[in-house]
């Protein structure tokens, strides 16, 4: 009787060893299934939500077919499915052209319309951040909020984030048409011409303003962009603005949607002597926090300029000054993106940017779709780009006067 159960037990497992044997996943990988394999395994690893949008990601792997997956255009096709189940913009894979262009826009250089943009998770509308300074954009008129809605007549609510921007982009001289909503107006239509863009992410002047019976010398720094450049840049500006006798100082990151977070936090250490700058949040809970390391270049008054079209990076820096009292906020509630991603190389020349954390400011406020809300709220009243940071500026005034009030230079002896 033993050696019956012995061998009906053998004759059951045999031929499942055979099928296990011959089963596709025992099967060689192509090179298609090895590249979706390593994006969900990166997501799985990495990504911010561990419900992953309230799925099982493991069924999601499994429920790709190979057959779906015989060129490489279908291989992408299916990453891109695979992505947009997560319901979050910011996690996307770049095909390597894409991946190139942001490699570019991160090192300074670019050719396009110089629009900076994001898009909305839930509605799928492709919404301007902010037009970069002496762009093709910026001389259209394109503002924060505006809604671009067709792209050379094509709807954006059918691109991905990369591609909106990949068709913006293209050689100097090319025409690029957008369809444009703004609130209280009527849909229209802005021709642009694609320029080889400049990414000079800081303007610096020393400036002599009339206070209370007093002159000021205010060192007024406009930074547009936290860029490869930026650090040494806003460095060498307050070092030079030191140099010729800056008692004061207005930060204006009006318009600037961010970029990389390494120089945001290292902005903010040119101001801060000390204390926390931001929390990082993992998807476990786990906090990592960035701090000041002792090296601030000033310890002069301080205002930030904010609006709607300041995010990400942005309002790591400007939640940083505010929270530890070094600087007041002016302006407008800011844009609201209080997420950290991460970029990953792919085997085949291709990225994948991850949501990894987010974010809080030093008093653990999670400011994601909410934005930050500033110390003096000051509507920007109707000025042209090269406007801002003049007298008819009514933000920058307002920055001017909080400067030359007895109350913050008393604050700040």
């Amino acid at each position: 009787m033993y050696k019956r159960l012995v061998w009906m037990g053998f004759l059951l497992v045999l031929p499942l060893a055979i099928a296990l044997a011959w089963s596709p996943a025992a099967e060689a990988l192509t090179d298609n299934q090895k590249l979706f394999n390593e994006v969900w395994r990166i997501v799985n690893r990495a990504y911010l939500d561990d419900s992953f949008n309230h799925q099982n990601w493991w069924l999601v792997r499994q429920g790709t077919k190979r057959s779906s997956l015989a060129t490489r255009e279908q291989t992408y096709e299916a990453i891109d499915k695979m992505l947009d189940s997560l319901g979050d913009p910011y996690t996307r894979f770049l095909p390597s052209n894409e991946y190139k262009s942001l490699e570019i826009s991160t090192s300074g250089e670019l050719t396009g319309v110089g629009l900076q943009i994001a898009m909305d998770g839930e509605t799928g509308v492709l919404t301007a951040i902010a037009p970069i300074a002496g762009s093709p954009a910026s001389a259209a008129g394109l503002q924060p909020l505006d809604r671009i809605l067709k792209i050379d007549g094509m709807l954006t609510s059918s691109m991905t984030l990369e591609e909106a921007a990949n068709r913006m982009r293209g050689p100097a001289g090319t025409l690029v048409t957008l369809t444009v909503e703004r609130e209280g107006e009527a849909i229209f239509d802005v021709e642009l011409v694609r320029d080889r863009i400049t990414l000079n992410p800081v303007t610096a002047q020393l400036r002599v303003v009339e206070g209370q019976g007093n002159s000021l010398n205010i060192g007024y720094i406009r930074l547009s962009q936290f860029n490869a450049n930026a650090t040494q840049e806003v460095s060498d500006a307050i070092d030079r603005l030191e140099e010729e006798g800056a008692a004061a100082y207005i930060l204006d990151l009006r318009n600037n949607p961010g970029g990389l977070l390494t120089a945001g936090i290292e902005i903010a250490r040119l101001w801060l002597d000390d204390g926390t700058i931001v929390y990082a949040v993992d998807r476990q809970g786990m906090l990592d926090s960035f701090d000041a390391t002792g090296s601030a270049l000033t310890d002069d008054p301080l205002v930030v300029l904010v609006n709607q079209g300041t995010a990400s990076a942005s309002e790591i820096l400007a939640g940083a000054l505010h929270d530890n009292h070094r600087a007041l906020l002016v302006g407008e509630k800011t844009f609201g993106k209080g997420l950290i991603q991460s970029v990953f190389d792919l085997s085949d020349g291709s990225g994948l940017v991850v949501t990894i954390a987010k974010y809080e400011t030093p008093d653990r406020t999670d400011i994601n779709k909410l934005g930050i809300q500033p110390d003096k709220i000051v509507p920007l009243n109707q000025i042209t780009l090269d406007q801002l940071g003049t007298e008819a500026d009514q933000q920058y005034q307002a920055a001017v006067e909080l400067l030359t009030s007895d109350m913050m230079l008393a604050d700040a002896a």
